[in-house]
């Protein structure tokens, strides 16, 4: 055999386990150091701020870094109190409606039973009564056993979700140690950022530094990108829902649209947590004609997210339509919905890396400089 080849092929298995090893590591690694790392992502998202504070207004980056993270934090309880008084509003306003409409579901149930299920109810029973006494027998067996396994998978289901209440208590000290924990440390990093970066350049070579250079750049540019998309895919399905409910005379039409692009950013869920439970809702209350025009724009509004998802992502960015729609597809096969995220991301790093000509120097250290 060739020592060349055998050389390139020990190195290319070098490549591999070095690879799966390194990421063995860092998976462990981040499930100690989780804190750190959100407070090194929240340390980025407010540098601009900092630097703006401490060079514009001439503060002190200790200031400028508290005052930041204050910021940061009032923006986030304002969110999570508009929120809340959305949905005290929302409660408010079911508390008003809700129990006319339980009287109309419950007419309307009655009417249903009385009308449809008691003829066939009857129908049954008279061809249950007109089969051999082993059918019946076998029938009977047949709906006990059904009866069993549902019952048994409600039972677990209830059990399941009443083990779980002290796992999610439990969690509650936890999430405040992790938060204390990250905005101290969020605090110090963002302090000393630029010594820290200054130190941890010191530490790599300069090939390794141009290279982290522009993996970190395009990273940036891809995450700018990804959330400019997701934030017009959103805005796109906001305004077809809006202009959906206001051509159905639909009332809180606004609220209703923009409840339905915030939940559009759930992956598993999207805009069928709101339409669904609403057309089916309605379709047994008897409001068949609003159901049917909730339900065209239901599928409206899948169908322009399939086909806008992929020339959005793209165009925003910088992959191929194309390579963005197999990253999509592939995405969804190995992991669910939430692989139609991690699908165009790893499509990005993937080019990130290719950019930053990580493949040509790994492929020159597997055939060797002789070749």
């Amino acid at each position: 055999m060739n020592m060349n080849y055998l050389y390139s092929m020990l190195r290319f298995l070098l490549i591999i386990a070095v690879t799966c090893l390194g990421i063995s590591i860092c998976y462990y690694l981040s499930t100690l150091t989780y804190p750190f790392l959100i407070a090194i992502l929240i340390a980025m998202i407010i540098n601009p701020l900092v630097n703006g504070l401490e060079r514009i207004l001439r503060i002190p980056r200790g200031f400028s870094v508290i005052i930041s993270i204050i910021l940061l934090i009032c923006l986030i309880a304002g969110i999570l109190i508009l929120l809340v008084a959305e949905i005290v509003t929302g409660t408010t306003y079911l508390a008003r409606v809700l129990p006319g409409h339980l009287e109309l579901l419950a007419v309307y149930i009655e009417t249903f039973f009385v009308t449809k299920i008691m003829p066939l109810y009857n129908q049954l029973t008279y061809l249950f009564n007109s089969l051999e006494s082993n059918q019946q027998q076998s029938i009977i067996s047949n709906i006990q056993n059904i009866g069993e396994s549902v019952a048994s998978s409600v039972g677990n289901f209830i059990k399941g979700f009443l083990e779980n209440i002290p796992v999610i208590i439990s969690w509650l000290p936890n999430a405040a140690t992790v938060i204390i924990f990250s905005l101290l440390a969020t605090f110090f990093i963002s302090k000393d950022w630029y010594k820290f970066k200054s130190a941890v350049s010191g530490l790599l070579p300069q090939r390794a530094k141009s290279s982290g250079r522009t993996i970190t750049n395009e990273l940036k540019k891809a995450l700018i990108g990804f959330v400019r998309a997701q934030a017009t895919l959103i805005s796109i399905t906001t305004a077809i829902v809006l202009i959906g409910l206001l051509i159905l005379r639909v009332d809180y039409a606004i609220t209703i649209a923009l409840l339905i692009g915030l939940v559009d950013i759930l992956p598993y869920l999207g805009t069928g947590l709101v339409f669904i439970p609403w057309i089916i809702y309605l379709s047994f209350s008897g409001g068949i004609p609003l159901a049917i025009g909730l339900g065209v724009l239901y599928l409206f509004v899948l169908i322009q997210r399939q086909i806008m998802e992929p020339k959005v992502l793209s165009s925003n960015i910088g992959l191929d339509p194309l390579a963005t729609l197999v990253s999509l597809f592939i995405g969804y096969k190995l992991i669910g919905f939430l692989g139609l995220i991690a699908g165009p991301v790893a499509l990005v790093v993937l080019k990130t890396f290719k950019s930053a000509g990580l493949y040509e120097d790994l492929w020159k250290f597997i055939i060797g400089n002789n070749r």
